[in-house]
């Protein structure tokens, strides 16, 4: 599959006589500050060097460190109330000049981002309506001070987390190996979509209750477009403190030093790093686009290669599964390493994470290639039915049958990647996995990854899916689901393993070491 082009936002707009004037108000701004600076005596000796580096928030420019609110290019001020890119100005600027009468060709949920933000005028017309973009909102530096403050905090935010993300790099010490680096297995970021290959978290032809479920570093990629908090805009939904602060009496993440990178303890800074941080993580970890998986749904079947999978050997088709599986969990081994506070974990608890999670998270990933209409998966460029992986060994058909109906109970929810990135997290520091040593770190990460991941879904989903159940129980409960699907992934593959000569298949390294039959 082709990777997708950005298409530069500068491009769809120019700049209107106010943003000129804007410009110009903020240049003299600027030179006043520097003949202030020069008169200035020098600094005392105790201020810190992060105080040093950061100059002072004022005007256009320094809004400018915050990308842009609608689609996550990079900002050029706030225009119709919002801080937005050029070309999201523009083109809400022509959606207000003339009548327009939008429509969306799919669900009206498309992705809007940096990459296809051009591609449905309506959806990205409704997320700058959402936002709180108006023509009766032109501000251009008239905010009021309960606003200028809450974008003067974004910015400090934005500039701790560069010098965070400068500083520091991610530990590459599991299945280091094993794993290719980012250059090898991605192409280059850009701030949309990174894939190569594909992706597919197929079962290869391989319930208790949970009562901590029950109730309860960094690289330098550009922030998640799907992470959106307008600033100046009013907002009534509550903010992080208010949904599920962590207190003192449960234990500030920052404090105990689980999280070191993260630049704040303050809860709701926390929660927001947190979202932003698993976002982008599990955005640059994606093998295939959310457009490319829309599209491949859109393509008519090929019922050649129905028919060449259905007539596949058993053995090949465990093994052509267990490759296309190892990819996913190539791509997982490098989320979890993004994961804040992960690496910081011990290294043996690290392992046992990722060899109980692994197969898990493919299953989470899993339900982004299933096409709910037509009942059939993504499986590499081919959407397959379920029944093409079936077999006449009872222990794999029960597999393929539990992993396609968690994978769509899944996909029903409608999660954004945001959330799936959230929940893939919650999933992998589960405090409960069988050998673990620092439980009580791995607890307190899991608590505030929870903690994001419920502050996220009230954001999206505000009414109860049945009942007074959220989204949010419902995912959870899914938690010992996803544990039983791994059991039977691991005895089908046993039984398989045993059933085979001797080194009749070789399977590929990181599939042997995360499933081992001897573990």
């Amino acid at each position: 599959m082709a990777e997708s082009a950005g298409s530069p936002g500068a491009s769809e707009g120019g700049s209107s006589p106010q943003q000129q004037q804007s410009t110009s108000q903020t240049a003299a701004q600027q030179q006043s500050t520097q003949s202030q600076s020069q008169s200035a005596p020098s600094q005392p000796s105790d201020i810190s060097s992060s105080q040093l580096a950061s100059p002072p928030i004022t005007g256009t420019a320094q809004i400018e460190i915050i990308p842009c609110k609608v689609c996550g290019d990079k900002s050029s001020g706030v225009h119709y109330g919002v801080i937005t890119c050029e070309g999201c100005k523009g083109f809400f600027r022509r959606s207000q000049s003339s009548v327009v009468n939008y429509q969306c060709p799919r669900n009206k949920n498309c992705v809007v981002d940096r990459v296809n933000r051009n591609r449905c005028q309506y959806c990205r017309l409704q997320k700058c309506l959402r936002l709180g973009m108006s023509r009766d909102a032109v501000k251009f530096g008239r905010m009021s001070k309960k606003q200028r403050e809450k974008v003067e905090d974004e910015v400090r935010f934005h500039r701790a987390q560069m010098r965070a993300q400068s500083e520091t790099a991610p530990d590459s010490s599991v299945f280091e190996h094993q794993t290719p680096s980012s250059s090898d297995q991605h192409h280059s970021y850009n701030g949309g979509y990174t894939y190569s290959g594909s992706e597919y978290a197929s079962p290869g032809p391989g319930t208790g209750g949970s009562g901590y479920y029950n109730h309860q570093a960094m690289t330098s990629y550009e922030l998640s477009a799907d992470y959106v908090d307008s600033t100046t805009t009013y907002d009534p939904r509550p903010t992080p403190a208010q949904v599920d602060p962590l207190t003192p009496d449960t234990g500030s993440i920052g404090a105990a030093g689980v999280l070191p990178n993260m630049v704040t303890t303050d809860p709701a800074d926390l929660t927001g790093m947190l979202v932003q941080t698993l976002a982008a993580a599990h955005k640059k970890t994606l093998l295939v686009s959310t457009e490319e998986i829309q599209e491949a749904f859109r393509t008519p079947h090929d019922f050649t290669k129905l028919i060449f999978y259905k007539n596949m050997a058993h053995e090949q088709l465990w093994y052509d599964c267990a490759q296309k599986l190892t990819n996913v969990i190539q791509a997982i081994i490098e989320f979890a390493k993004m994961v804040p506070g992960f690496m910081k974990l011990t290294q043996d608890d690290q392992i046992v994470l990722l060899k109980a999670g692994a197969f898990e998270m493919a299953v989470l990933r899993m339900s982004r290639y299933l096409d709910l209409q037509q009942n059939c998966v993504l499986y590499g460029d081919t959407m397959l039915p379920q029944d093409a992986f079936y077999t006449t060994d009872t222990a794999e058909m029960k597999l393929v049958s539990c992993v396609f109906e968690l994978a769509r109970s899944i996909a029903e929810l409608k999660l954004t990647e945001s959330e799936l990135a959230l929940y893939s997290a919650v999933v992998l520091l589960n405090p409960e996995r069988t050998g673990l040593k620092d439980v009580q770190d791995i607890t307190k990460l899991s608590q505030a990854v929870i903690m994001a991941l419920r502050y996220e879904l009230d954001r999206n989903h505000v009414l109860p899916i049945k009942g007074d159940v959220t989204v949010c129980d419902a995912l959870l409960a899914k938690i010992p689901q996803l544990k039983e699907v791994s059991l039977l992934h691991m005895d089908a593959l046993i039984k398989f393993k045993r059933s085979q000569p001797p080194h009749i298949i070789d399977f590929p390294p990181l599939h042997k070491e995360l499933f081992s039959v001897d573990s």
